[in-house]
């Protein structure tokens, strides 16, 4: 059985007066767009709503699942879907409010469920 791949994103808006565009452009188009890539099976964002042990790394988590175990091959595929401006009709470019707190690739390991 082939184990998942994920691409995790911990991500925020810059600052408090870029949330609107923020949401706007990431929550509205980006993770959508992203999500039209061929090789991504399932996309999920979760807002950081309190901290556990400490304080959340970052506002929101995001995961990209894809198809495969090679995370070379799917960092190639997502990189050339996402330099084709013709891949996504709806695409807007980024308006400068995602702030970047960190991003791996993740292999499954063990599941329950």
């Amino acid at each position: 059985m082939a184990k998942k791949l994920v691409l995790v994103g911990l991500v925020q808006p810059k600052s408090d007066d870029l949330v609107g565009a923020f949401n706007e452009w990431y929550l509205g188009n980006h993770i959508e767009d992203t999500f039209n890539c061929p090789v991504i099976k399932s996309v999920r964002c979760f807002k950081a709503v309190r901290g556990f042990l400490g304080t959340p790394p970052s506002g929101y988590l995001t995961m990209y699942e894809f198809e495969g175990e090679n995370a070379e091959a799917a960092e190639k595929a997502l990189a050339a879907y996402q330099s084709d401006p013709g891949s996504w009709p709806k695409r807007q470019p980024g308006n400068g409010s995602m702030q970047v707190v960190s991003a791996g690739w993740y292999q499954e390991e063990l599941a329950f469920g």
